[in-house]
């Protein structure tokens, strides 16, 4: 399928957070976003047509999951991660981070403690803290134009009151997409030390060349009841608006604790996002398949145009994701004034490292998921205001 990722779609003025919040938050006109993870891409044709089709029913209450959602999920994992899912392991929830929130208060007490790899996506660690339990760093250790795993380090601080380990894989901001060697040494750290394992899998789908996704639960029954995974086709697909994602229990027991805590907070089913999700796992491969070389095409841009003319700001690798993680420490401004410089000077909005938390100081997260064009005019923004700082 030959989809054109070059179309500049306009989203000022639709309330889209990416776009239409900048002036307010940031008190400057004609500023270009890098920062919100969602794509400025139609989404698939597909998605756009059954979506169309339900409208013209013109009834929109409660939403009973059909059998053919599980369905076009379970053929996906099947088919794109080689993980054969059962349709009752699959509970929907509103989001990935609204999922976290119910996962945290089920498996654990105030005062636990849970692992977080950082820098990591900021809810991760609000989360936890948010709800009364302690966060403990197991950092990421920076390895040439990448990053790994201390399990070292991970192992070392658990304790007696350490519950749980939030994994992101592939990992925002980073871009590392994890290897099975990676996963096994970590699910076995979790075993030993009966440590719950929470794998946030949302950028599954944004693997590229040389690389492949591999769910932590497809590592083995063992793994797989300490595992509880969470999904969404929203980032896949540009469906964030649409409020639709579900988390994977395998086990028996963690399932029904999770089902009961859905019911007691009664989170329902998003009518259009199920419409949505079915039809883009049913009929979007081809859509993702261009989408991925597009945005191959993306990064290989943005790595090719900072050697060149930015050799001052580094990237690290991008295996998976769409969301480049740039060491911005030789830019010659101050961690402090970097988000005001890109902001003020150089007129885009990217994510400060900060966000990540305490080791993404003199970082910056940019998202790549846009036309050529829009990353190419931002890159040169950020050029013309190096050259005049």
């Amino acid at each position: 399928m030959r989809c054109n990722f070059d179309t500049i779609i306009e989203r000022k003025g639709t309330g889209s957070v990416k776009w239409d919040s900048l002036e307010k938050r940031y008190g400057e006109k004609d500023l270009l976003p890098f920062w919100v993870a969602d794509m400025d891409f139609a989404a698939p044709q597909s998605v756009n047509e059954a979506i169309c089709r339900r409208i013209q029913h013109n009834v929109y209450g409660y939403t009973e999951v059909s059998c053919s959602v599980y369905e076009a999920i379970c053929n996906w994992s099947k088919t794109r991660y080689e993980w054969p899912l059962q349709p009752e392991w699959i509970s929907f929830t509103t989001g990935v981070v609204n999922a976290l929130n119910i996962l945290i208060t089920t498996y654990t007490q105030p005062g636990d403690k849970v692992l977080i790899q950082p820098p990591v996506y900021a809810p991760f660690f609000r989360t936890v803290l948010n709800n009364g339990r302690q966060v403990v760093y197991n950092p990421l250790q920076p390895s040439g134009s990448s990053y790994t795993m201390d399990f070292d380090a991970l192992e070392s601080s658990i304790d007696g009151r350490t519950r749980m380990l939030i994994l992101c894989n592939p990992h925002n901001p980073v871009g590392r997409v994890w290897r099975k060697s990676e996963l096994k040494k970590l699910a076995d750290i979790c075993l030993r030390h009966k440590i719950l394992i929470i794998s946030d899998e949302i950028h599954a789908d944004f693997v590229y060349s040389g690389h492949r996704h591999i769910p932590l639960a497809s590592l083995g029954e063992e793994v797989a009841q300490n595992t509880i995974t969470c999904m969404a086709p929203s980032k896949t697909f540009n469906l964030a608006g649409l409020a639709t994602s579900f988390v994977v229990i395998s086990n028996t027991r963690l399932r029904r604790m999770f089902v009961n805590a859905l019911e007691n907070i009664g989170v329902s089913t998003a009518l259009l996002g199920i419409t949505a999700l079915e039809a883009a796992y049913r009929d979007g491969e081809p859509w993702l398949d261009s989408l991925l070389g597009y945005l191959e095409g993306n990064r290989d841009f943005i790595q090719s145009f900072l050697k060149d003319r930015l050799p001052m700001i580094k990237m690290t690798d991008l295996e998976g994701t769409y969301l480049a993680w740039l060491d911005c420490k030789c830019l010659g401004v101050t961690a402090k004034n970097l988000h005001d410089f890109f902001v003020h000077k150089a007129k885009i909005v990217v994510n400060d490292g900060s966000w990540f938390g305490p080791y993404g100081s003199g970082f910056v997260r940019f998202n790549i998921g846009c036309p050529r064009s829009l990353l190419q005019e931002g890159l040169v923004r950020i050029e013309k205001a190096v050259s005049n700082h």
